[in-house]
């Protein structure tokens, strides 16, 4: 009987090791699958860098900010004070600014010519714009018409560069080249004087002379002062314009300054 007690007990334990019972208590089945999970998710989610291009627009290129120049005396001139008239004087203007990175603007002469013959006067003020003009470091002259055309202004020989951002020579430097043509009254309108000081309204380097502004503030003639309105010159030739402390420069003024 004990015989066939035992011999049933070895077969029920064989036949029973071919069904497997899961434990509760081991997690690893359970464990291993997650992370597979976790791992799948993450290589969805970022992505191979080598397979897929990064197309986010903040990566697109970006012209650079146009020029803040809007304002500058001329660091050449043309000839004394033959300039080809307003219209000439416009061009030299907007040619050394391009020259810069700065020609896409509407670039004036700081100019007046006289009325003639039933034309009516141009004034330097009216050619300009409105402002705020910025000179080659960044830096304001004026806010407005107004304001150039007062006290209140920031226009002297350390703000009143050339289109290069270069200071031009004034009194005490050599050669001394601080006057600087404008054939303009102080309040910026044409000058009405007799005989003519706008050299035959730019267009002559030999007849007449030409009323100009000191850009740094200081020196001798009538408005010692005045950046646009110190006295007249000798002359129009370009010898005229450098005997009486010139070059034959003049400012120059983006009308479409915002």
């Amino acid at each position: 009987m004990r015989a066939l007690l035992a011999s049933l007990l070895v077969t029920t334990a064989c036949s029973g090791s071919s069904t497997p019972t899961a434990d509760p208590n081991d997690g690893s089945t359970t464990t291993e699958t997650a992370t597979d999970t976790a791992v799948a998710s993450d290589t969805a989610t970022t992505g191979d860098d080598s397979m897929t291009p990064d197309t986010s627009p903040g990566d697109a290129v970006v012209d650079a900010p146009a020029s803040t120049l809007s304002f500058f005396i001329t660091s050449v001139g043309l000839d004394g004070g033959k300039l080809g008239g307003l219209a000439g004087a416009d061009a030299h203007c907007a040619k050394l600014a391009t020259a810069v990175g700065a020609g896409g603007r509407t670039w004036r002469a700081y100019l007046s010519v006289p009325a003639s013959g039933g034309t009516a006067a141009v004034n330097a003020k009216d050619r300009i714009g409105a402002g705020p003009w910025l000179n080659a470091a960044g830096v304001k002259i004026a806010s407005n018409v107004a304001e150039l055309h007062s006290a209140m202004n920031n226009l002297t020989k350390a703000t009143a560069l050339n289109e290069k951002g270069a200071v031009v020579n004034g009194r005490g430097d050599s050669p001394n080249q601080h006057d600087i043509l404008t054939g303009t009254k102080a309040d910026g309108t044409a000058s009405t004087a007799d005989p003519d000081t706008t050299c035959k309204s730019w267009t002559s380097n030999t007849t007449g002379s030409a009323l100009v502004g000191h850009h740094d503030r200081a020196g001798g003639g009538a408005n010692p002062t005045s950046w646009n309105s110190a006295h007249a010159s000798s002359g129009c030739s370009q010898a005229n314009l450098v005997s009486t402390g010139g070059n034959g420069y003049f400012y120059c003024f983006a009308a479409d300054a915002k």
